[in-house]
């Protein structure tokens, strides 16, 4: 709409060619057509604002239906609070309802936490609208010199849907009210800090940022003196033991260092991860602090590295640099005092507690979420078994040698590799039986425990592969039935897991897709070959195992460094799957691990709005800020989307 008004100034017949009353019918004219334009923005953005407005108040109904429901339920059945008691109640039906009413609860105040985000936006968008709105017509009356814009204003957009209606004033009083006395006992304080949070505005912190690059860059310094050293320092004989100690540590490192760019990417991109993993909105490790504790303990890696490459110089034994740095590392995890990130490590704890007990707790996403990272994570748990045993039977802390067989080519560890190999597939499996006891759905949690089962098939017969070489020693391959067996089972669990991932993970690959080829309908990151990228590498990478029956039978390259560089690429690939999976959980609640199924996708704060404001100030206007940065916008392809800030963006760049 700036743009209108500069070139009508440019356009506009000069005083000194021709007589004034040729200019006034030229912004006459002008006027008719700007404010044509001005009405039919107008309308759209009334439009607009009712269908939104509608959709709230249903939206509220339906939250107050549920409200009432449960709390005839607890009525009903007479809900008692006995803790004293509690191994009595458990075998009585009021339990399982008690239990079933509190989750009923805490579903219920995320979806008020999300039906309140979005009245917020609403809120803003009456706000940004009428912002806009009186900016550009006084604009239009200074470059023109007349009172036209101030008039239409007056008689147009203050007489408004959008402008005048108090509807959602009105029901965030009242959703603010209900929430209070309904769900937090009359502690309005507390209602009111769980509901009034920007969910995704982290605040950066400029020393945070400084660590991180300070980290960084130490980290890849110690990486290149760590690379020089080996050449000139002599650990033919323990290189192997260690390799497998420090590779666990590593692979935490690295997952959690990309974790932080997983955040980074859901936050810009307007990945809802907050209400998802059901954080603390106001007190939760944003991208920039979990960057900081990756770097912060990748330092502490190369250090430790290097440590062990120069023990015969610095007179500690060779072995001994390991050790402390995972015993660090599990003393930061488990630390009691309240702080470095005290909530954070004990939410983790938490979550592991209730995987380890999986069959015993509902589960939520975050717990299946993190039982999916145990799964890629299977080296590091293997690793850690192998420390336990070479500290606890190999380890000669005055020789620079470990008796490399006992726990790893032994017919008992063996057994108790592949059982340690079990337990990440086992976690999953046991909580799809438990989802399914929780909804009675057969599909997809049956289905999912049947996918989870494969693994077991696939370590058992690697296992007894293991142990025929043993006996048969390494050169026994072609008469060893049970490694086709274990590649066969390898195939099947593969292909099982590629088409869930795609499938049901991802959600792509749907037949109503529309313009979305191959995709869904609904997108969130913008460039359509991310899609396609994740696909092809969640392919190649799947079967990336092939590599062990080529390159690592053939001798080609030892088989520790082969192990190392996949677990590598396992990390990889789920740090790719937890790009889609958070984006299709945001989008479809197709886990249903939500009360509603709506988020907004990118909820505008404080900053964005004052950012907008000042924008419309500016010549140029109101521009689509992100129009050459598509990395951190997504499209929505529905009719019925939902507000946000990309569409707020949209109509003032139109006006």
């Amino acid at each position: 709409m700036k743009e209108m008004l500069y070139d009508a100034q440019e356009q506009a017949p000069s005083l000194e060619d021709t007589v004034a009353s040729i200019v006034d019918r030229y912004f006459t004219k002008f006027d008719e057509t700007f404010f044509q334009f001005c009405d039919k923005e107008l309308t759209k953005i009334n439009t607009f604002y009712s269908e939104k407005l509608a959709e709230a108040i249903r939206k509220y109904a339906n939250l107050k239906s549920e409200l009432d429901a449960s709390r005839q339920l607890q009525t009903t059945h007479g809900l008692r609070r006995r803790k004293h008691i509690q191994g009595i109640l458990k075998r009585d039906q009021d339990y399982k309802v008690a239990v079933s009413h509190t989750r009923k609860i805490h579903d219920l105040k995320l979806a008020f936490s999300e039906f309140y985000l979005s009245l917020i936006l609403l809120q803003n968008y009456q706000t940004l609208n009428f912002t806009g709105f009186r900016k550009i017509l006084k604009k239009h009356d200074k470059l023109i010199i007349t009172e036209s814009g101030a008039e239409w204003r007056q008689g147009h957009v203050e007489a408004a849907v959008f402008y005048t209606s108090k509807d959602v004033e009105r029901l965030i009083g009242e959703t603010e009210t209900c929430f209070t006395t309904e769900l937090e006992g009359g502690n309005r304080q507390k209602a009111m800090k769980r509901l009034r949070v920007p969910p995704l505005g982290d605040q950066q912190n400029p020393w945070t940022t400084f660590r991180v690059g300070l980290f960084s860059g130490v980290f890849l310094v110690l990486v290149v003196v760590a690379v020089m050293t080996a050449f000139f320092t002599n650990h033919e004989s323990s290189w192997k033991p260690a390799l497998r100690m420090y590779r666990g540590s590593f692979l935490v490192i690295l997952c959690l260092f990309l974790l932080g760019i997983n955040t980074y990417g859901w936050r810009s991109s307007g990945v809802n991860h907050v209400l998802i993993f059901e954080l603390d909105p106001r007190n939760h490790l944003s991208h920039q602090q979990l960057l900081e504790v990756a770097g912060g303990f990748s330092v502490l890696w190369g250090i430790s590295v290097l440590c062990y490459l120069f023990s015969d110089y610095i007179y500690i034994p060779v072995f001994a640099s390991p050790l402390a740095l995972v015993g660090f590392i599990v003393l930061y995890v488990i630390n009691p005092f309240r702080i470095l990130h005290h909530k954070a490590r004990f939410w983790l704890l938490k979550l592991l507690w209730r995987i380890a007990t999986a069959p015993f707790h509902y589960v939520g996403f975050a717990d299946f979420w993190l039982a999916d990272q145990l799964n890629s994570l299977t080296m590091v748990l293997l690793d850690f078994e192998y420390m336990v045993c070479f500290y606890a039977f190999e380890v000669d802390w005055l020789a620079k040698t470990g008796n490399d067989g006992v726990c790893i080519h032994t017919h008992p560890s063996l057994a108790i590799r592949a059982f340690v190999a079990c337990l990440p597939a086992w976690f999953r499996f046991a909580q799809c039986l438990r989802r399914y006891r929780d909804t009675r759905h057969r599909f997809p949690h049956l289905v999912n425990a049947g996918k989870y089962s494969t693994s077991f098939f696939v370590v058992a017969l690697s296992a007894i592969n293991g142990h025929y070489k043993v006996d048969h020693g390494e050169d026994a391959i072609q008469s060893n039935p049970f490694f086709y067996l274990w590649v066969v089972a390898a195939f099947i669990s593969t292909c099982y897991t590629l088409t869930w991932d795609i499938k049901m993970d991802w959600g792509l690959l749907d037949k109503n897709a529309g313009e979305n080829r191959f995709l869904r309908e609904e997108v969130v990151y913008a460039y359509k070959g991310y899609y396609y990228f994740a696909m092809v590498e969640d392919l190649i990478l799947r079967f990336a195992w092939t590599l062990t029956v080529t390159v690592g039978e053939s001798g080609f390259l030892h088989n520790e460094l082969l192990k190392t560089i996949l677990a590598s690429l396992e990390v990889f690939r789920r740090f790719v799957w937890n790009f889609f999976r958070l984006e299709n959980e945001h989008l479809n609640n197709c886990g249903q691990f939500r009360a509603v199924r709506d988020i907004s996708v990118a909820p505008i704060d404080a900053s964005d709005q004052d950012l907008l404001i000042t924008m419309m100030d500016e010549e140029d206007g109101v521009t689509n800020r992100h129009k050459g940065d598509k990395r951190k916008w997504g499209t929505r392809k529905k009719k019925d989307t939902t507000l946000n800030l990309e569409r707020v963006e949209e109509e003032q760049e139109e006006m």
